[in-house]
Order: structure tokens, then C-alpha cells, then sequence
């Protein structure tokens, strides 16, 4: 096995064999923030490691790099912040609906959309272990919180069941997606209706969770400080349902997510239905206007084109014109 590589020869190799222009201490420190497998290995190409950039200079790579991080700075409050209101939203309406604060009486009474569909049948299979497992992990939840988090130790300490709200706190997104998904399909339709969805495109009430699926990929890739610039995160698929009624109501056309504006317009889009100041709203896209200005300015035009499409601009000022 080849020893390891110094930052000296790892700064040799992008010179000499990628042809990545290097040099001097200022550089090296900037390598060493980025981090050369972390850094370097993950911003050397968009999409897949079949697209590589063509690299002329450590500047270019620097320049995507601290792209990503400003896109990551400006999405994590407000990723938080939806996290927080939608789990509210959703506690209002299960408390009243469960007359209880209990998870088990919340378990029985109204985790149950497995009752939508026939014994035994594929569906009806899908839904039982979705519900086991959610079951299974706020347990585990609930296991590995205790004596660490005091909400957790507070209750069990005085031989108390945990109430709804402590588990909505240290349950993590993902997990909250598919406690929406396993509600009975009044209840998800009245927590979609709470937060403004449209019931017209909401018949089942799956609205809201798509959309939590959605962004819990991007929370986590922010949280850990993954890249996220080429939403390289969205690995579980996004369902067709929630570009179609954000086109339909903002007149923007081609939302995917196959691109990161389309997460600001997502973002942009719960932030309104949740009724907040429209000043903030704006004032977060233009952000991202910065952002992907200045970035425009520090690289070539191929590598700017191949992570901001052509359709961007337009996207923004369609949203803007909606809010």
C-alpha cells in the first residue's frame, strides 16, 4: 500500500496531473479549509463523476465550493424554520383530532391509513410496515435521547409517557414525512388544509408529506455539509405532483429539482402558504440572486452553464412577480 499523500504532493498532483493551476501558502491553507477529499474529490464534477469541470485554476474551485456554502448559509434557517411550523401545524390538528397527547392513543386512533386499502393486499402491506417501523423508530428515538436530552429524561424520570410534542422534537424530518404519510387521510387533509394547501390538489392528503420527502434530503446534505449546488443529494426520487401545483399556481414551468433553484422556489412557495412577510420572502430569493451573480463572475461561462441553467433567471423573476 502507497504511504498517504503530504498536502505538498496532493497540490503537485492537481498541478501535474489535472492541470488545476496551485501554488503558495495562501492556496494551500484554502485546500486545507476545503479539504482535499471532502473538498477537492466532491466539487471536481456536477451531477455525476462522469461530468468533471475543466478546471484551469484552483480559483474556479474555490469559487464553486464557497458557492455551495453560501447556498447552504442561506437554506438552513428557513429549512429549519418549515421543519418547526409544519410540525406545529401538524400537533394542532392531532391533538384535537386524538383528544390525547399520547403516542399510543395517536397510534391507534389516527396512525392508521392502512385501512385505506384492502387486507392483505400489496398496498395495504406497505402501509402496515411503514406504520411498524415509524412505530419502531420514535422508540428507538425515545431510547436514544434518554439521559442525553431532558425532555426525554424529564418524563421517564417521573415514570411518564413521552407526549406527542417531546417526540415531534427529536424525531428527525424524514421520520416527521412519514408520521404525516401513516395519519388517516382526514386528519393529513386537515393538516394540508391548516397550512394552506389546496384541497383541490390534495384529495388524499400526500401533498404535505411529498413536499417534507422533498426537502428532508436537502436538510440533511445542508446539516452534514454535503454538496448540494447540483442537488446530487435527491436520491429517493421527488413525486411529479408537487412541481405540477407550484407551475400551476406561481406560472413557473419546468420545476424538477433537478436543479437547486427549484429548492428556493419550493422553500419560497411553503413560506407563503405558512403566510410569512412577504419582505422576507423576497428578500431570500434576491439572496440567491446574489449568490449565483457573484458566482457567475468568479468562473468560466461553461462551468457556470453546466450548474445554472438557462432557465433560472426566468424562474426568479416568475417567482418574484407571484409573491
Amino acid at each position: 500500500m502507497r504511504p498517504p499523500k503530504t498536502i505538498n504532493s496532493l497540490m503537485a498532483y492537481m498541478r501535474n496531473q489535472k492541470g488545476i493551476k496551485i501554488d503558495g501558502s495562501t492556496q494551500k491553507r484554502k485546500l486545507r479549509y476545503m479539504g482535499y477529499f471532502h473538498g477537492y474529490k466532491g466539487y471536481r464534477f456536477y451531477g455525476k463523476p462522469s461530468n468533471l469541470f475543466n478546471y484551469t485554476s484552483f480559483n474556479e474551485l474555490q469559487a464553486v465550493y464557497s458557492f455551495d456554502m453560501n447556498l447552504k448559509t442561506m437554506m438552513y434557517p428557513k429549512i429549519m424554520f418549515l421543519e418547526t411550523t409544519t410540525k406545529n401545524y401538524a400537533l394542532e390538528v392531532i391533538l384535537k383530532e386524538a383528544k390525547s397527547r399520547r403516542f399510543a392513543d395517536i397510534y391507534s386512533k389516527l396512525l392508521t391509513n392502512y385501512k385505506a386499502f384492502p387486507i392483505g393486499n400489496s398496498d395495504y402491506k406497505k402501509a402496515i410496515n411503514k406504520r411498524l417501523a415509524l412505530r419502531n423508530k420514535v422508540y428507538s428515538a425515545i431510547s436514544r435521547d434518554y439521559g442525553s436530552r431532558f425532555v426525554v429524561s424529564h418524563y421517564y424520570d417521573k415514570d411518564q409517557p413521552l407526549p406527542i410534542w417531546a417526540i415531534f422534537e427529536i424525531i428527525s424530518l424524514g421520520e416527521f414525512a412519514a408520521f404525516i404519510d401513516c395519519l388517516n387521510q382526514a386528519t393529513r387533509k386537515e393538516i394540508s388544509k391548516q397550512i394552506g394547501i389546496k384541497t383541490s390538489v390534495d384529495s388524499d392528503g400526500k401533498m404535505l408529506p411529498n413536499m417534507i420527502y422533498t426537502l428532508k434530503d436537502l436538510r440533511n446534505a445542508v446539516a452534514h455539509n454535503n454538496t448540494i449546488f447540483d442537488t446530487r443529494f435527491n436520491t429517493s426520487g421527488i413525486n411529479s405532483r408537487i412541481g405540477k401545483y407550484i407551475e400551476s399556481e406561481t406560472g413557473i414551468k419546468q420545476i424538477t429539482f433537478d436543479t437547486i433553484v427549484d429548492y428556493v422556489i419550493l422553500i419560497s412557495f411553503l413560506l407563503k402558504l405558512l403566510e410569512c412577510p412577504k419582505s422576507e420572502i423576497v428578500s431570500y430569493v434576491k439572496e440567491f440572486e446574489s449568490i449565483i451573480e457573484t458566482f457567475r463572475k468568479s468562473v468560466s461561462i461553461s462551468i457556470y452553464s453546466s450548474i445554472v441553467y438557462t432557465d433560472t433567471r426566468n424562474k426568479l423573476k416568475l417567482l418574484k412577480k407571484w409573491l
